[in-house]
């Protein structure tokens, strides 16, 4: 079982805008079944993690249904509503804990930290990340929600182009020195 933070990030170094948005995203051309896709990641992990943010977009864009399948932990400090049916639990828990339980419910697969980039920096504070995949698309956003505030060492495991994507993969290595 591994911890990853799979996402996509602007050329300067943003996974959404001031405001959250997306639509930069969503904008680009990708290959469902490309290299380094989605779908096929999605498909090996058994649980997640987002923060509040992400949630909240989430919740205001899939309207039809939730779209996670998985037990899903919200990091959150305030209270949001729950779509019927999905396996979503609010946690204000600290992150070992929270690990713990979704390696649990995980039953040997991988984790998925979601976004944002602030809580897969406090995965990696705790040692308990193991993994960046970042998808990054030809736009500049100038500024936004970074992609990572940490000083991490990562080391390149693969590298791909999926259509619009430049597409990579590193292992984390170590906190840089003085990262904490």
């Amino acid at each position: 079982m591994a911890t990853h933070y799979f996402t996509a990030s602007s050329l300067d170094g943003f996974i959404a805008t001031p405001d959250h948005s997306l639509d930069w995203l969503l904008k680009q051309d990708v290959d469902p079944d490309g290299p380094m896709a989605y779908q096929l990641f999605e498909k090996t992990i058994g649980a997640l993690a987002m923060g509040a943010s992400t949630y909240q977009w989430v919740l205001d864009h899939e309207e039809a249904r939730w779209p996670y399948g998985r037990p899903v932990w919200v990091f959150t400090h305030r209270d949001l509503p729950v779509p019927d049916g999905a396996n979503v639990r609010l946690t204000r828990s600290p992150i070992r804990e929270v690990h713990a339980a979704m390696a649990a419910a995980a039953d040997g697969a991988d984790l998925w930290v979601v976004g944002g980039g602030d809580l897969a920096g406090q995965f990696a504070d705790e040692d308990l990340l193991d993994e960046v995949w970042v998808q990054f698309a030809p736009v500049t956003l100038g500024g936004g929600a970074p992609l990572l505030p940490r000083a991490l060492d990562l080391e390149l495991v693969d590298v791909a182009r999926n259509r619009d994507f430049l597409c990579g993969r590193y292992r984390v290595s170590r906190l840089t020195p003085n990262a904490k």
